[in-house]
């Protein structure tokens, strides 16, 4: 099956490469002009690069090498202003809805026969109690309004195309941006630092990145219906402390960490209690990566 990608040079976004390169799909990989991670992809005569800004998107269709595909699938997971500050700008999220709309514009002019968006957890906002795909989306930051908006307009503008919404949670592994809790507090560790976190109190849920990667296959490749929205999580949900924990002592207990020192993220203090019920039932996909094997991971990618 031949993938077109957009966003395949991110921590995602390799990470589902690898996958389909191990199941032997073809990858045709659209990388902006100025991309300086394009590097960072499979040396594999498999993948082919589709240099494409994100303004182009609707331009995509245009591609002789595309359109001659007999069957093809598109996955985008390209989107900006990911960090803190972009997060919370809404003229990089309504860029972000624009552009995206593009993409599924070109999908539906190349035949795609299934399109499928990464969209994340924070479209769900502020929960105390377990998210399932039908739970009211109240998103704080300006990123989950954009990813939420988008999604809407889109299932309702894929026409000739099934429409896969994945709600992506907390997911971790090498590779990760190192900025995220899980990155942080392993290379402060192992550094013999000292991590000063937030109270750390509410429910959270992690995700190897693997694990993602192959829930993302499945729902690309799941014979039969498959159109609609699906959380794409762990399935061990614990108090964040006890994740915290469970590092320091991956890391031998070498550092340190104080608890209630620093404010909540743009989000706000959510916790996370995703019920992945339905992506089990429609293409049997599991988590196979107990947190502490993931985390070991890590920690030899550091050493």
């Amino acid at each position: 099956m031949d993938v077109i990608i957009t966003g395949g040079t991110s921590f995602i976004g390799l990470a589902v490469i690898r996958k389909l390169l191990a199941e032997n799909h073809n990858i045709w990989a659209v990388v902006r002009p100025e991309s300086a991670n394009r590097g960072k992809l499979p040396e594999d005569e498999r993948v082919h690069v589709i240099t494409c800004g994100m303004d182009d998107m609707d331009r995509l269709s245009d591609r002789t090498e595309l359109k001659a595909l007999p069957e093809k699938v598109f996955l985008h997971m390209a989107w900006e202003g990911v960090g803190s500050a972009g997060r919370s700008d809404p003229s990089i999220q309504k860029k972000n809805i624009e552009n995206s709309l593009k993409a599924i514009e070109a999908a539906e002019r190349l035949s795609c026969r299934r399109f499928i968006f990464s969209g994340s957890q924070a479209e769900y906002g502020i929960h105390r109690d377990a998210m399932t795909e039908k739970s009211e989306c109240r998103p704080v930051s300006e990123y989950g309004k954009a990813k939420l908006e988008f999604g809407r307009k889109a299932a309702k503008n894929c026409r000739e195309m099934e429409y896969v919404h994945c709600r992506i949670f907390s997911v971790y592994g090498p590779g990760d941006h190192p900025w995220s809790l899980v990155s942080t507090c392993m290379r402060t560790f192992l550094e013999n630092g000292h991590m000063e976190l937030g109270e750390c109190t509410q429910k959270w849920n992690f995700l190897y990145i693997d694990d993602m990667a192959e829930a993302v296959a499945a729902l690309l490749f799941n014979r039969g219906e498959t159109g609609g929205i699906y959380n794409i999580a762990g399935d061990d949900t614990r108090v964040l402390r006890e994740f915290v924990e469970e590092m320091h002592d991956v890391c031998e207990k070498k550092g340190s960490f104080s608890y209630g020192k620093r404010a909540p993220n743009a989000e706000g203090p959510a916790s996370l209690m995703p019920d992945i019920s339905k992506i089990k039932s429609v293409t049997g996909w599991k988590p196979r990566t107990a947190f502490c094997d993931g985390i070991e991971k890590i920690r030899r990618s550091m050493i």
